[in-house]
């Protein structure tokens, strides 16, 4: 998993978790609409998981790949 990590460049993880997590920018952000869900509690339904999961998950790469870059040097 660190080579595939290493292969990755921050430059595009962020553009990717920019995109991805702002996606669609209108009228509300699919992943800021989530996250209010599972404050409230209102996060039920496996699309709505699978939805957050996957419009968060690059901020998630990067966060991974920060602390391996940090552990191993």
């Amino acid at each position: 998993m660190k080579n595939i990590l290493e292969k990755i460049s921050y430059s595009h993880l962020i553009i990717l978790a920019i995109l991805l997590g702002l996606a669609p920018f209108f009228p509300i952000p699919h992943s800021i609409e989530k996250i209010n869900m599972l404050i409230n509690g209102n996060l039920e339904k496996m699309i709505d998981i699978f939805d957050l999961i996957f419009h968060i998950s690059p901020l998630f790469i990067i966060i991974i790949k920060l602390i391996l870059s940090k552990i191993i040097k």
